[in-house]
């Protein structure tokens, strides 16, 4: 919600604040750079002090968040978007106060340091499976982000999408990607997480390199762009939730520091790939489609430069 809602008006934010698109650009940058440094405190809390179960917002918040951001632009004006977050926000800590139980672990640790913390991370990264699947959901992911980042002005200002039309756009993506995560479960059981997530990584790095030459060269126009795009998002519904699984499964004891690293990942590379399609915007689609390319093959790399050939046939 705190990403989506408000991507319809960063075109406006421009006009209002009188600022270049790549400086509106950054307020995602700086979000994901406060949620990677939250990610990396929260893991070893969680494992000493106690974790609340998962928020499942986010099967349909991106559809609905930028809908409703769209028309509250148009209605209302940009600054009720913030408002109705600050309201979201507030409902959420309400839920968590009065309707969650604590999940804490009876055999967890009765001390916190920080020397501990950062043995446990360490040892986290030594481990190439953990880094190798970490890595190749977070680059992926983070070619989501610059989609995210980069989408409202090419398909806003490069294409003359109306703001409160933009939504319907997102949405389509988003329920492609909550499509693809469904079909991931009936392909788990013919193939296996790493079979599947080896595949994927392959199908998005095509993507991603078919969206960089429809932007350079054209082709297709504005459909030409959609259809990749909308491939790209949809199959981070088979590569994430793999990638995460196979990362943690061997780390259940240290699930808390093990999963706030894979966030704290995540999230910095959304925040790298923000900042480089803000710095790189021309306004065209070319900047957003070559960080998402280079996602792609960023997190074909990583798995398979560092998982052995072996964990993914066994995965």
């Amino acid at each position: 919600m705190s990403i989506d809602m408000y991507l319809p008006s960063l075109p406006t934010l421009s006009q209002v604040f009188a600022a270049d698109i790549a400086s509106v650009q950054l307020t995602l940058a700086a979000f994901f750079l406060g949620l990677a440094v939250g990610q990396i405190s929260y893991g070893p809390l969680a494992d000493r002090f106690g974790r609340k179960g998962p928020l499942l917002v986010m099967g349909v918040a991106p559809i609905l968040a930028p809908l409703a951001g769209g028309y509250l632009l148009v209605w209302l004006g940009w600054q009720s978007i913030f408002w109705a977050l600050a309201l979201f926000g507030l409902l959420c800590l309400v839920s968590v106060v009065l309707w969650l139980p604590e999940t804490r672990p009876a055999g967890a640790p009765a001390t916190l340091g920080v020397r501990t913390a950062l043995a446990g991370y360490g040892g986290l990264l030594m481990d190439r499976s953990f880094l190798g699947y970490t890595l190749a959901g977070g680059f992926a992911q983070a070619g989501m982000f610059a989609y995210i980042a980069g989408s409202p002005s090419v398909f806003i200002d490069t294409y003359r999408v109306p703001a409160q039309h933009y939504g319907w756009l997102f949405g389509m993506n988003a329920f492609g990607l909550i499509a693809a995560s469904q079909l991931n479960r009936r392909l788990l059981t013919k193939l296996g997480a790493g079979r599947v997530l080896a595949r994927m990584n392959a199908i998005t790095a095509g993507l991603g390199v078919a969206l960089l030459v429809v932007a350079a060269t054209g082709a297709g126009g504005f459909i030409g762009i959609l259809l990749p795009l909308f491939g790209y998002v949809a199959s981070l519904g088979l590569i994430f939730p793999n990638a995460a699984a196979l990362a943690l499964a061997p780390h259940g004891e240290h699930a808390g520091s093990a999963s706030a690293l894979l966030g704290t990942v995540q999230f910095g590379a959304a925040a790298m790939a923000s900042i480089l399609v803000g710095l790189l915007h021309d306004g065209t689609a070319l900047p957003m489609a070559g960080v998402i390319a280079g996602c792609g093959i960023l997190a074909l790399i990583a798995q398979r430069a560092l998982v052995p050939t072996q964990a993914i046939v066994q995965g």
